[in-house]
């Protein structure tokens, strides 16, 4: 054996788990989760859905769209895709206008937060209306027949 790596310690002598245990009690005290983190994890947790499919953002007028001088307030556009699914969405001071393409009714959810904000139809032709603007980050999940997508989360 090395004497280089010879710490003292038998591997049968030194336990692991009541070191462990007794680091978790010291950050328990010396440095605890603020109980309101913990109920914003517990409801994020809650929104998961694992058989979701996530829709990524292709398009974002913030970033991909060519200036236009003059142009003021200008909604922003943005498109999801996935597999065979787009999601184009306008974000506005008046709210959020969106169509699914192809065209299909779907109910859409929109998510703010921890918590599930919104709940909107789409019709037949795709087409869905949030008259209330999103405030902080928001993502939306849609319910397509037996499909569930979630759109990447986005910051108003």
């Amino acid at each position: 054996m090395d004497d280089a790596l010879d710490d003292g310690f038998e591997d049968d002598e030194f336990d692991l788990g009541s070191l462990e245990e007794e680091l978790r009690q010291a950050a328990a005290i010396l440095d605890p989760v603020p109980a309101e983190l913990c109920r914003i994890a517990v409801e994020a947790y809650a929104l998961h859905d694992l058989d979701a499919r996530i829709a990524e953002l292709t398009f974002d007028s913030l970033t991909d769209a060519i200036p236009v001088r003059g142009a003021e307030d200008v909604p922003r556009m943005l498109t999801f895709h996935t597999g065979g699914l787009t999601v184009d969405v306008e974000v506005s001071e008046e709210g959020l206008l969106g169509q699914l393409l192809p065209p299909q009714s779907a109910s859409v959810e929109v998510l703010h937060g921890p918590r599930a904000g919104a709940s909107l139809t789409a019709d037949a032709m795709g087409r869905f209306v949030c008259p209330t603007p999103p405030t902080g980050p928001f993502a939306l999940r849609l319910r397509t027949g037996g499909e569930v997508v979630v759109t990447e989360w986005m910051r108003a």
